[in-house]
């Protein structure tokens, strides 16, 4: 099936607000979403990611606040009346029907002819890949291929957006791993916007061209995968993407090149990237697990800039990587990740960590 970039498709949420009792699943909820854009609503579990898409939808009807897609408000149009399609987080097939049934059933709601549903779900489904597979029932079908048929029954109505509920939870790693490439694959096909809620970060960074972080029913931060895993600026992407340390210290001093903190009466330095701080300032700082060194520590003192003590107190082998956790003077524990085990250092050595002056990230917030 061919499928045209139709222009000036956007989706703006502009002060969105749904509450149940006291509590906010969405707060003052600001987002764009470009034309033919693939964007993930990225977050932990009852943070408002489904009660976001939802509201696009028009499944949950916000408190307050608009829903505008290719720049008409939709806030009282249902959802079969709104420009989207959902793909919900459960299969949700007809049990009764074949695949291509199952795949056409939204166009025979419609009262499309018979021969063109049938030209239409045969192009659809050599799109998925589902080839050959018209007779099948879904529970001939394995986990992937169902839900290769829910996305062909959702992509045939050839509406604006895409919207998909956690559609890989149901499958295994490494299914999922290869229905991220499809997804991927299929979006840059078809052309349209993708909006996809997910709690898995590896899920987010495969297929996103952008990423919200969401939390508490408010918008944490929004970037590129890139941008939000290497610069985060809030403190909470920082704690919630890979494996990053946080710590906390004070601003001890500061010039136009570099911050020093005083960190547990440590010393850091970190470079100053334009930060609106100032001396004597509680601020948070993370740095990634894999950009610190560690080494063993053979002397009671180092002149090393940039440089901590500490004690190894776990050393865990994850195949790709080795990950050493290692406890400081103050109890906290850091994590380091190396591509491969670091020489002469095993459990309880006392150990030397290093880094470079760009690799700390201070936090707004």
């Amino acid at each position: 099936m061919e499928f045209k970039l139709k222009k000036n498709n956007a989706i703006e949420v502009k002060k969105l607000i749904k509450t149940y009792g006291d509590v906010y699943a969405l707060n003052d909820v600001d987002l764009n979403i470009s034309d033919g854009e693939y964007f993930v609503l990225l977050g932990p579990s009852g943070g408002g990611k489904t009660t976001l898409l939802r509201s696009i939808g028009g499944f949950i009807r916000p408190d307050s606040g608009s829903v505008v897609i290719k720049g008409k408000n939709v806030n009282n149009l249902p959802p079969d009346k709104r420009p989207t399609s959902m793909v919900f987080q459960g299969f949700a097939l007809f049990p009764h029907m074949d695949v291509a049934q199952n795949i056409g059933y939204g166009l025979k709601l419609q009262s499309i002819e018979k021969n063109i549903i049938d030209e239409k779900v045969n192009k659809m489904m050599d799109l998925v890949g589902l080839t050959g597979l018209h007779n099948r029932k879904p529970h001939e079908l394995s986990g992937g291929q169902q839900q290769r048929v829910q996305l062909a029954r959702a992509l045939i109505l050839e509406n604006d957006v895409l919207l998909l509920d956690e559609p890989l939870s149901a499958l295994d790693a490494q299914l999922r791993k290869d229905m991220c490439i499809e997804l991927k694959r299929l979006q840059k096909t078809v052309g349209i916007s993708f909006v996809h809620v997910t709690h898995n970060q590896e899920e987010a960074m495969s297929v996103a061209d952008r990423i919200a972080i969401i939390a508490d029913g408010k918008m944490i931060e929004e970037g590129t995968p890139q941008e939000i895993y290497n610069k985060p600026k809030k403190q909470f992407t920082a704690e919630f993407l890979g494996e990053k340390n946080i710590l906390i210290g004070k601003v001890h001093n500061l010039n136009k090149s570099k911050i020093v903190l005083d960190i547990n009466n440590d010393k850091i330095e970190i470079a100053n990237n334009n930060y609106n701080v100032s001396k004597n300032q509680e601020v948070s700082v993370s740095i990634k697990s894999e950009s610190i060194q560690i080494k063993k520590n053979v002397k009671s003192k180092t002149n090393e800039k940039n440089s901590i003590f500490g004690k190894v107190s776990e050393i865990t082998f994850l195949g790709q990587f080795v990950r050493y956790l290692v406890l400081l003077s103050n109890d906290q524990e850091i994590q380091v990740r190396s591509s491969e085990e670091v020489a002469n250092v095993k459990l309880n050595d006392q150990v030397i960590l290093n880094w470079k002056l760009d690799d700390f990230i201070l936090h707004n917030e």
